[in-house]
């Protein structure tokens, strides 16, 4: 499994072989194939390479999966005593990467896709009779009717 240390929109991402990644928003349509221009870091089980400060020779491709809007963040002021309340906030836009190919341009690779564990849950039926619950008599006496006598 490979790992890469990228850089995009000024940020640095953790991006793994066959993982996706949510980074800033890209203007790239969605199905296009690109390449990180700059890559800090990349390793291969024992074998790691540093940049400085970036790592030459090696390609990190990704494929534009979706873009989504992220969690909404809301900011608010408050002023006690003083009647200020002010309530604002926002969605961010993310760009959800599909990382491809980690390594040297022209290198020959087969990605191992993450395999999903799927638990088979089993159902095994009790011996026992299932048993309804009785519903309680009600308790409550009705109410008695007033008695007035007319003069």
């Amino acid at each position: 499994m490979r790992i890469a240390i990228v850089e995009s929109g000024g940020k640095q991402y953790r991006a793994v072989e066959g993982s996706t990644i949510d980074v800033d928003r890209l203007a790239f349509e969605v199905g296009k194939t690109f390449d990180f221009e700059r890559v800090m870091l990349m390793t291969d089980g024992d074998e790691t390479m540093v940049g400085t400060p970036t790592v030459d020779g090696i390609t990190v491709s990704a494929t534009v999966v979706d873009h989504v809007k992220g969690p909404k963040v809301i900011s608010f002021k408050y002023r006690p005593k003083k009647r200020i309340r002010v309530k604002g906030g926002h969605r961010h836009f993310y760009t959800r990467l599909m990382i491809d190919f980690i390594g040297k341009p022209g290198e020959e690779r087969k990605v191992e896709a993450k395999k999903e564990v799927v638990a088979e849950v089993e159902t095994v039926a009790s011996e026992e009779p299932k048993v309804e619950k009785q519903k309680k008599a009600s308790t409550k006496k009705p109410a008695a009717a007033k008695k007035t006598d007319k003069k």
